[in-house]
């Protein structure tokens, strides 16, 4: 049975919220569509005639057109639909007040990964403190998380690396719908907001992407297969790295590597590690653009063999710590600015502490590992209360 996102439950069924309002601005972007590929914007503007005042666009921008972190998207006017588009990846990661002029209601449809660093979470935390300092309700359209709602990975966030990639102590890999994260964050970070949730209908926890009837859509440039949002929980921390994370391959994300790299010495440090779920082939490749590019890469191929017992950030923790004891000299961390962080290492904030790196230099036993890897167990029971499904 095919699941039934919240965009397309508020469609059949307005909410109170959006009946009430004399005028809403809409968070989306290339992927806010409904099961026929038809725009969130056209189907909010259609149903609910004048109200659609504005549109906002997250990193990427509204058809997701612009590459890697702080590459801004400007301002605009919807060519149809004659409503400004307003950019939340510009010079302002928020909204003004200004731009929240005449609106009584902030709807957000966006599809979300799974994974704290990916900033449309934080996009939707500004939006929401925003909301509640003009006291506008949010209304989030809720969709399922791609990666399923049962599992979690990653320490929490040390509040003193709070960045654009992770400003509330949750773990990597959380296991929450945008929804449930919205609520979690505005009571995790005290913003006070009036927030709703629109719930989907027939989906569930267990549920991967490909159990929910639906097309993939990218919601962002690397990430045009399910495959990589699999693997990105994990494969996102190479940018903090010099390695590729394969920017400038039609496969971003799921291939990986440098050109010092030798996958066949690589693939024995691995072998004990008990990576489950998960086949890494030998590669090479060749960027287009980003790091490397025109150079021949070596590497490996993430491939995950089972997504249900596959832990993507544990796999990288050991694919970073097997490349530092093997190439100790080549291997460099990225030095910042990343995501408008200016003193910060990327990796450090990538991970949201600074001993997982210091772990990866090799400060620590492989037995550590798990101890890096794992979310804490009061991760499930603290966000219970937040849970719509």
């Amino acid at each position: 049975m095919k699941v039934t996102i919240g965009l397309e439950a508020a469609l059949d069924e307005a909410p109170q919220a959006i009946r009430d309002s004399r005028g809403f601005g809409l968070l989306c972007n290339q992927a806010s569509v409904d099961d026929q590929f038809r725009h969130a914007a056209d189907l909010m503007h259609a149903r609910f005639p004048g109200k659609l005042k504005a549109l906002f666009s997250p990193q990427h921008g509204l058809w997701s057109a612009q590459q890697d972190n702080m590459i801004e998207t400007a301002h605009g006017v919807h060519p149809r639909l004659s409503v400004r588009v307003h950019s939340l990846y510009s010079e302002t990661r928020r909204p003004t007040q200004q731009m929240l002029d005449g609106l009584d209601l902030f709807v957000i449809d966006l599809q979300d990964v799974g994974t704290r660093v990916y900033t449309w979470i934080w996009t939707v935390v500004h939006c929401m403190e925003a909301c509640a300092q003009k006291g506008i309700p949010v209304l989030v359209l809720d969709r399922p998380n791609p990666i399923g709602g049962e599992v979690a990975e990653g320490p929490l966030l040390d509040r003193s690396f709070a960045s654009f990639v992770g400003l509330a102590p949750i773990p990597m890999r959380h296991g929450l719908t945008l929804g449930e994260l919205a609520r979690c964050c505005n009571d995790l970070l005290g913003i006070g907001a009036d927030v709703h949730v629109q719930p989907m209908r027939g989906w569930n926890r267990s549920m991967l992407w490909p159990d929910t009837g639906r097309a993939w859509i990218p919601p962002s440039p690397n990430l045009p297969r399910y495959e990589g949002v699999l693997v990105y929980p994990g494969q996102v921390l190479l940018e903090g790295t010099n390695l590729s994370e394969g920017r400038g391959t039609t496969t971003p994300f799921e291939q990986w590597g440098a050109p010092f790299l030798d996958p066949w010495q690589l693939l024995p440090l691995l072998a004990p590690r008990a990576l489950h779920g998960v086949a890494l082939r030998p590669i090479e490749f060749e960027p287009t653009f980003h790091k490397f590019c025109g150079e021949a890469c070596k590497g490996l191929w993430v491939h995950p063999t089972d997504a249900r017992t596959f832990r993507p950030y544990r796999t990288t923790l050991a694919l970073l710590r097997a490349v530092q004891e093997l190439w100790p000299q080549e291997s460099q961390w990225r030095d910042p600015p990343y995501e408008y962080e200016k003193e910060l290492m990327p990796i450090d904030i990538l991970c949201g502490n600074a001993t997982t790196r210091q772990w990866i230099e090799n400060a620590g036993p492989w037995t550590q590992l798990d101890e890096h890897a794992n979310a804490p167990d009061t991760w499930w029971p603290s966000v219970r209360r937040f849970l719509h499904y």
